[in-house]
């Protein structure tokens, strides 16, 4: 029982950022604009979040250096995609490549550590709440399941639910939606097509920094190249796999959350008739389901009408 327990806390603690990720992609996506830049957005915000907690000493300057990195990133997919309505896809691939490269030449420019950033202290990182029944956490697998985490964690819990209310239930969502649908009628209408889709990128490059961010100050301690190793991609199956929906996308991110939480608890392992199960065929488990997933769901899944598409204001 208790390993079911354990499980189910690594699940919480690895979706964190896919979800995170994955509610900054609804908001880009819902807005008409393709967002293959979700992982790059999330490395620089990690490597931003790294250094400036690593001078700072504080976490919570370093989750703000973070948040401006990831939207610094979205303008710039923004201002490809949206003013110059540059190929959405290119621009998405191109900038994760660039952050990809950039990020450990300044690591290693400014630290001289191999390509990586010094490990934090205690004091530059978020850990785990101290609650008043903290002992009786530690000696309980169920209470530790759900209590036992860092303010990252239940920030995450709780943006699903806004950006739930945000989307069907605001004004800005409704306008969010129709310019996804079909932005010539929401222009039409008086709404700023481009204003919607600028406000949705600056919405979702912060999202994508508070994940990135994550990554460093409650995971590793440190920036590592290429340490988001394909979350963002998995983030974004997970979205379609959702249907462009909050919570579906969340059921999405658990589920390899999960998978990865298992793979890592496999390694080594001998199955019966089976016997050991080699580690690399385990480590890729949750790409081999994104696959799968997206195989058996993809033709299912409508996306927003005008995704993927310039907007060109009528004359």
């Amino acid at each position: 029982m208790d390993m079911i327990f354990s499980v189910l806390d690594a699940t919480l603690r690895v979706s964190t950022p896919l979800v995170l990720a994955a509610l900054a992609g609804l908001f880009s996506e819902r807005s008409g604009v393709v967002d293959l830049a979700l992982e790059g957005k999330m490395l620089a915000a990690a490597f931003a979040a790294a250094c400036v907690a690593y001078i700072a000493q504080s976490p919570w300057v370093g989750l703000g250096a973070g948040i401006a990195a990831g939207m610094a990133v979205a303008m710039l997919h923004g201002v490809v995609s949206i003013t110059y309505n540059g190929n959405q896809l290119i621009s998405g691939v191109a900038i994760n490549m660039m952050v990809s490269g950039v990020t450990p030449v300044l690591a290693l420019a400014w630290f001289q550590q191999g390509g990586r950033t010094p490990t934090l202290s205690d004091d530059a990182r978020f850990t785990a709440i101290e609650l008043p029944f903290a002992d009786a956490i530690a000696h309980s697998a169920v209470l530790k399941t759900f209590f036992g985490h860092n303010i990252l964690v239940y920030l995450a819990l709780l943006l699903i639910f806004v950006v739930s209310w945000v989307v069907y239930k605001s004004r800005f969502g409704l306008r969010l939606r129709a310019v996804g649908e079909n932005p010539h009628a929401a222009d039409a209408a008086g709404i700023s097509v481009k204003g919607v889709r600028y406000m949705a990128q600056a919405i979702g490059g912060a999202l994508c920094g508070v994940a990135g961010a994550y990554l460093v100050l409650a995971q590793t301690g440190a920036f590592i190249q290429d340490m988001t190793a394909g979350k963002g991609y998995l983030a974004l199956a997970a979205l379609i796999f959702g249907k462009w929906r909050p919570w579906s996308a969340v059921l999405g991110c658990l589920i390899f959350a999960f998978t990865d939480a298992i793979q890592i608890r496999l390694q080594g392992v001998e199955l019966p008739l089976i016997g050991s199960i080699p580690d690399a065929f385990i480590q890729a488990l949750p790409y081999v389901l994104t696959v799968v997933l997206l195989a058996g769901f993809m033709g299912r899944a409508v996306a927003p009408k005008a995704i993927g598409v310039p907007f060109v204001k009528s004359r």
